[in-house]
């Protein structure tokens, strides 16, 4: 009988950081899950973080369809979820660097999130 490896449990550090983005969002609210903690605006997962098998942290979030191939390119610490078109995510580690995945986690709330509350959401001008 193969044995059950166990998922570390994520820093409550990292957990309070990430809530502290997300809570800020008009109905954004954190909730246990089936492994770690997401945080959701009504039925719509903004952000999942979790431990995985392989001892890893890692943090899932959606994306602007055209930006998933960006991040499936950029590799780690990113990936492409393999469930849900636009779902992509980061290792997080000592390295992470928290206000770029803030800046994540601003754009995958305004894509999860109904039109009346993104449009309530300060985000950075694009340059270009």
């Amino acid at each position: 009988m193969a044995k059950k490896v166990e998922r570390p449990l994520v820093p409550e550090e990292w957990v309070r950081r990430i809530g502290a983005v997300l809570t800020a969002f008009p109905r954004c609210e954190e909730e246990p899950a089936w492994v770690g903690t997401r945080w959701r605006v009504g039925s719509a997962t903004v952000a999942h973080v979790f431990g995985g098998e392989d001892q890893l942290f890692r943090i899932t979030f959606r994306a602007e369809t055209d930006e998933v191939m960006a991040f499936q390119h950029l590799g780690a610490p990113y990936f492409k979820s393999e469930w849900g078109g636009n779902v992509v995510g980061m290792i997080l580690d000592d390295d992470t660097d928290w206000a770029e995945l803030a800046e994540l986690l601003t754009d995958s709330y305004c894509v999860q999130a109904p039109g009346h509350l993104a449009a309530q959401v300060e985000r950075p001008p694009v340059v270009g």
